[in-house]
């Protein structure tokens, strides 16, 4: 298992975008779906990257491999930065369709102009002795009003990014993984990655 990573997630989007970088490091990836007897962690942080620590250390403790947390979510101007560290339960517990409903709603009469957002993705990995390496990213765009494409998960279908002319839920998976806000906190931790790996 020396070569095992441990993605803290059950989201098979996510798993998909850090097998796509993990994997030709020649690494094993697994998911929390492959450790089902481990307990809940509570995320009880005021922050993206206090979430992310407090899940990447509970998993590693427990299960004595290297894990890599992420806590990602959406920033909305015009609602104060909401729904923030909530975007997974927005609207109730991970539930994609009714969070970009009460987005929608939320922003319903917000002309264009304003419907500016930010994506924040904090990427944390801990080692089973408590070594950590952690990183940010974030990707600018704006909140359409009917969302467009059929890739993505989460509000990818509502987050449109004028650079690129489409929503990320419009771009595949290897267009996204250049973009998203996830992909720029990998970028920020890959150079760091062996290092920290081997120590």
């Amino acid at each position: 298992m020396e070569n095992t990573i441990v993605i803290a997630t059950n989201n098979p989007g996510k798993a998909r975008e850090f097998r796509a970088i993990f994997e030709p490091k020649g690494l094993t990836v697994k998911t929390l779906a492959d450790f089902p007897a481990l307990e809940q962690v509570q995320e009880t942080g005021k922050t993206f990257t206090e979430n992310a620590k407090l899940k990447a250390t509970a998993v590693a403790q427990q299960i004595q491999l290297p894990v890599l947390a992420d806590d990602s979510g959406l920033m909305v101007d015009a609602l104060n930065g909401e729904p923030g560290i909530y975007s997974a339960r927005y609207a109730g517990d991970h539930d994609d369709a009714k969070n970009n409903e009460k987005l929608l709603a939320n922003l319903a009469g917000v002309p264009r102009a304003q419907r500016t957002a930010a994506f924040h993705t904090s990427l944390v990995l801990v080692k089973p002795n408590g070594k950590e390496l952690v990183t940010t990213g974030e990707v600018r765009g704006e909140i359409l009003t009917a969302p467009r494409g059929h890739d993505g998960f989460g509000y990818d279908p509502l987050f449109y990014v004028p650079a690129e002319q489409q929503t990320f839920a419009e771009m595949g998976l290897a267009q996204k993984n250049q973009h998203s806000h996830r992909a720029k906190a990998t970028a920020a931790m890959l150079p760091q990655f062996d290092q920290w790996w081997e120590e």
